[in-house]
């Protein structure tokens, strides 16, 4: 897509975390994991992503077929879990995807759900996994798909103080910002960059990266965004 191998950008960007000396729980695989959705695409993912040996959670984003998704990314270490718990921390996945649109809606079912679970782990320490931003980019073509009900979750990640921090991805470029005490975060994409604060459509000539996350079982988050070169 647009020039660039997408497949094999993910494989590398993968291939590189995998390599690093840190100690890997959990991979987030936040949205869009393919442009046409197709049982073939989710197999190749699948069988990179259970290669790994490491528990992976996949959340849908706009392009995905979320149906799909969950009947073949759902199988030993691979799974759209809709919570994890690692220690004192609890990670909650949200479906932000509106079907048929590029732009992301929190179902009251979802909203409902986020609710509940953080009343019940208030003990916990919480972080939101979910495909769409929330928060307007400064990008005007981008900021006509964020999440259109962000208020609501925004609202409800309020009264909960335990609700650390969001992180997302659909931006495809590294963002960082804080509403009172919740950090939102956006992790770059595995392929191609979008460029910040641009009125259309652009790309960017950044690498291609992710976003690692350490959770401290003091409440705190340790990150650091990761780029690849790509031979």
């Amino acid at each position: 897509m647009y020039g660039i191998d997408t497949e094999k950008y993910f494989r590398s960007v993968l291939k590189h975390a995998l390599k690093s000396d840190r100690k890997i729980d959990l991979i987030l695989v936040t949205g869009d994991l393919t442009q046409t959705p197709s049982s073939s695409c989710y197999l190749r993912i699948f069988k990179e992503l259970k290669n790994t040996r490491i528990p992976c959670v996949c959340l849908p984003g706009n392009h995905d077929d979320w149906s799909v998704m969950q009947k073949i990314l759902n199988a030993d270490n691979v799974s759209c879990d809709k919570q994890i718990t690692l220690g004192k921390w609890q990670i909650i996945c949200l479906n932000s995807q509106k079907p048929g649109e590029a732009g992301g809606r929190l179902a009251k079912s979802e909203l409902h759900f986020l609710d509940q679970e953080l009343q019940k782990n208030s003990e916990k320490d919480i972080l939101i996994a979910i495909h769409h931003n929330c928060l307007p980019t400064g990008s005007e073509w981008i900021d006509t798909m964020t999440i259109e009900n962000s208020n609501e979750l925004l609202s409800i990640l309020k009264q909960h103080p335990q609700a650390k921090t969001i992180i997302h991805g659909h931006i495809h470029q590294e963002q960082q910002f804080s509403v009172e005490n919740l950090k939102i975060l956006s992790s770059p994409s595995t392929c191609f960059q979008f460029k910040p604060k641009s009125k259309d459509f652009a790309l960017d000539d950044t690498l291609p990266g992710y976003r690692y996350l350490y959770l401290h079982p003091q409440g705190e988050i340790t990150t650091e965004v990761v780029r690849v070169k790509v031979a």
